[in-house]
């Protein structure tokens, strides 16, 4: 779908789910306040199939868009980026997006999403963007501000991870510029 040097932005296939269960499971700990339900859909390869096969039906039924971060140089599946919480009456939708350990700071999921939000306006329609994350996630923060999205309001009790309190959670919103 979306190419760079590095990596290319695909709809996951059948053939990912070795990979991507890998990836998901090496990333327990990291995964598992934020991305809890992805993480417990793909605990084993078996898993990993019905999620690709799942995920593959919402991207036709355009409920919701997920998409997986490839490695160019290993095939590996390096992380995921999902279109979520769609309205199709004001073409808006949420991002939200995890990468490996292995590739974090090399400034992979800030050019993924630059790139994902690029198709997302000109070739899925959408007019905003929203990425809601947690202060004290610096990284997902960071790439919300390295991709154009502007810091709107803290939202209060946004979000209950597994086990937890509710937490306030940042709201940062991109339009469409036409």
């Amino acid at each position: 779908m979306i190419e760079t040097d590095s990596f290319h932005i695909i709809t996951l296939q059948a053939d990912d789910a070795k990979s991507l269960s890998e990836m998901m499971v090496l990333n327990f700990d990291n995964f598992k306040r934020y991305f809890p339900i992805t993480l417990s859909k793909n605990l084993s390869i078996k898993d990993s199939l019905s999620y690709i096969e799942e995920k593959r039906k919402e991207n036709v039924s355009k409920s919701e868009f997920t998409f997986g971060i490839k490695d160019v140089s290993n095939s590996k599946i390096a992380g995921l980026i999902i279109i979520k919480e769609i309205n199709w009456d004001t073409k808006q939708g949420e991002f939200a997006y995890c990468i490996s350990s292995e590739y974090e700071n090399k400034g992979w999921m800030s050019k993924a999403i630059a790139r994902t939000t690029k198709y997302g306006f000109e070739v899925l329609g959408f007019n905003k963007f929203q990425i809601i994350a947690h202060k004290t996630n610096i990284g997902s923060c960071k790439v919300a501000e390295k991709c154009g999205f502007t810091w709107k309001r803290t939202l209060l009790n946004e979000y209950t991870p597994p086990n937890e309190t509710p937490l306030d959670m940042e709201l940062y919103e991109l339009e469409h510029e036409k």
